[in-house]
This record gives C-alpha cells, sequence and structure tokens, in this order.
C-alpha cells in the first residue's frame, strides 16, 4: 500500500512534489529536521528585526544543502525583495517555480520585484498565468489591474476591476481601480462619484483624495 492511499493519482504527485522541494528527510542531505527549523526560525527573527542581510545568512546553509528547494528559494526571493535586491530576488522566485510550476504565491512573489521595477510588461502576462489557475484570485486581479493600467490599457483594467467588485462590491482597491480606469477614458463624473464613495468607506484614502483634486483642478 502506497504512503498517500486516500488521495488521487494528481494530488499524489503534488504532495510528492512538495516533499521533494522540502526534503527534510533525504538520505542525500546532511541537515536535521532540527537544524533546518533553527535556521527558519533565526531567518525570521532577523527580518523581524529589519536585519534582512543576516535574516538570508541564517537560510544559507539550507540552501546549500537544497538548493532546488521550493520553500527556500521562495523565502530567499522575498527577503531579497525587501533589500530591493531585486535581481536576486527574481532568481529565487523562479527557482521556486521551477520547483512546483503551479504555485501561486511564488507567482505572485516574482511579481514584487517586478513591480518594483515597473516591469508592468512582465507582470501583466505573469498575472493572467496566476488566474489560470484561481480565476478570482485577489492579488492576482488587483496586480493585473495595476499593471494594466500602467501599460494604458484601461478598458481591460475597467473590466477586470468590474468582475472583482461583483464578489468584493465595497472593496476599496478595486473600487479605486475602476474609478482610475474611468477617469483616463475620460469618464471622469463617474470616476468622481466612485472616488467619494471610497471616501465613505475609507475616508483617509489618500488615492481617492488625490484624484479627487485632480478632477476639480481641471474644471
Amino acid at each position: 500500500m502506497g504512503l498517500l492511499p486516500h488521495l488521487g493519482g494528481n494530488m499524489k504527485h503534488l504532495v510528492f512534489l512538495i516533499l521533494l522541494a522540502f526534503s527534510f528527510t533525504s538520505f542525500a542531505h546532511s541537515m536535521t529536521y532540527k537544524e533546518i527549523k533553527e535556521a527558519y526560525e533565526k531567518s525570521y527573527l532577523y527580518e523581524k528585526n529589519r536585519d534582512y542581510k543576516d535574516a538570508i545568512k541564517a537560510l544559507m546553509p539550507v540552501y546549500q544543502n537544497y538548493p532546488d528547494g521550493y520553500t527556500v528559494n521562495l523565502r530567499l526571493g522575498w527577503l531579497y525583495y525587501l533589500m530591493q535586491k531585486y535581481a536576486n530576488s527574481e532568481y529565487h522566485y523562479e527557482k521556486a517555480l521551477k520547483s512546483i510550476p503551479s504555485s501561486v504565491e511564488a507567482m505572485l512573489g516574482l511579481s514584487l520585484p517586478f513591480m518594483a521595477q515597473n516591469r508592468w510588461s512582465d507582470v501583466e502576462p505573469l498575472m493572467y498565468r496566476v488566474l489560470k489557475i484561481d480565476y478570482y484570485n485577489y492579488y492576482g486581479n488587483l496586480r493585473l489591474c495595476i499593471a494594466l493600467r500602467n501599460l494604458k490599457k484601461f478598458s481591460i483594467s475597467e473590466a477586470v476591476a468590474r468582475k472583482m467588485l461583483s464578489i468584493y462590491p465595497t472593496d476599496v482597491n478595486f473600487l479605486n481601480e475602476l474609478a482610475i480606469s474611468l477617469y483616463y477614458q475620460d469618464k471622469k463624473s463617474y470616476a468622481k462619484s466612485l472616488f467619494e464613495d471610497v471616501l465613505i468607506l475609507d475616508p483617509e484614502n489618500t488615492v481617492a483624495k488625490n484624484y479627487l483634486r485632480l478632477i476639480e483642478s481641471t474644471k
């Protein structure tokens, strides 16, 4: 009998991939579970203190023993992003994705260094990959809206925002994205009413305040 007799074939394969990605019990490597756990604990502590350099350094023994591991590459991608070392961040998120190509969290992680560098033409297809797996993924849709807006694809951005507002009707992020897309399609009165609605839901929302000032200044 197999180790996972109650799971279907695809799920067995996925769990096996994850086990390979962690490889905590692999005899081919020398680190014990305790050593790996302690390395992560140190890394989290350094991150909490915003000491990202030492947070990365704490994980290096794990990475050296498991260079293709999903979890360690995912975390290194995040830490290098926090350090604003975007090429390194991208490298490790890509390695995590290579380990588990269907990982939505790795795709969303990879979008962070792209967005930080205004690489919207890279964010757009990456978020479509997310949506192909998880059509209503919150951050996938939000980052797609932002990418489309920055690529001046305002009508498509509008459609994505409307889709998400059908399930999150009072979400201020998507209300703002819808209003911004309308503003740049010269539908300023409609955009104005939406920004005013945002300020009812979130009175200190700076995005809505800034666009309302802009609308008022162009009258």
